[in-house]
This record gives structure tokens, C-alpha cells and sequence, in this order.
């Protein structure tokens, strides 16, 4: 093998490792429903739209500038914002319209609308946020 096809061989397998890590660099930029915001002036941040708050009835966005949210509408159509991680163990509660509450599927923990433990184990509530629209966005901004 001659020099120049040696170096032709490295470089390929150069291009070739460093590959993955540009993929996950564009990947972690393209969040689609993860939409990373810029903290506002007045505080807030955009986490969703509303075409994606429409479509499937809440936002679960897990990388947003203030750490995991979850934004739903109740049934007075009143928009609702909490960090979604169980304070028991640490487990994504899941929102339940007809009951109009907060349900832990790890240990059947219940919380209000305002982010209160309605039944065990949880000793502390949610974590809330203030939520509201601007034109297509979804703003949260912590209370």
C-alpha cells in the first residue's frame, strides 16, 4: 500500500467516526414539538403551538428551557401548566380529562388542577407554571 492510499484510508475513516456525532448535533437541534424558547423579557417561554395543542390535547415538552412541561386545557378550556414529574418517584404523570386531574401510573398518585396531591404516596405537589397563548405559541413561564 503506498503512502497516499494509506493517508486516503485514514481520512475516510476520520469522516467516517465523527459522522454519528454530527447526526446528533442535527437531531438535537430538529425538536419539532420540543420546541426550545428563549426566556422573554416578561418571563416566559414558548414550549408548543397551538395546532399541537389541538391535535393532541396537550404538550409534553421535555426539553424546554425550564425542564419538563405539560400543558393541557381543562374543561372550562383554561390552560394548564406543570412539570409532570411525580414528586414521589419520579414518574410522568398523565392528565385526565374527564377527571379532571393529574394521575401517576407508578403508584396511582392523584393530583388537582393546581398541582395539589389528592392521594398518596406524593408528599409535595407539581410544580405549576403560567400558561397562556400569543397568536400560534404556547408560553409558560414558572409561578
Amino acid at each position: 500500500m503506498e503512502r497516499r492510499e494509506f493517508l486516503g484510508w485514514i481520512t475516510v475513516g476520520m469522516v467516517a467516526s465523527s459522522l454519528p456525532m454530527a447526526i446528533a448535533a442535527v437531531a438535537e437541534n430538529d425538536l419539532s414539538s420540543e420546541v426550545k424558547g428563549n426566556t422573554r423579557a416578561d418571563g416566559f417561554q414558548t414550549v408548543g403551538t397551538v395546532t399541537e395543542l389541538n391535535q393532541k390535547g396537550q404538550i409534553l415538552n421535555k426539553k424546554s428551557p425550564v425542564g419538563k412541561i405539560l400543558v393541557v386545557r381543562n374543561a372550562n378550556n383554561t390552560l394548564l401548566a406543570v412539570n409532570p414529574t411525580c414528586s414521589h418517584d419520579g414518574c410522568t404523570v398523565k392528565w385526565s380529562q374527564g377527571d379532571s386531574k393529574y394521575l401517576c401510573p407508578c403508584h396511582s398518585a392523584e393530583f388537582n388542577t393546581q398541582g395539589q396531591v389528592l392521594k398518596g404516596p406524593p408528599k409535595k405537589p407539581l410544580k405549576l407554571y403560567q400558561a397562556k397563548i400569543e397568536g400560534n405559541s404556547v408560553l409558560v413561564k414558572a409561578v
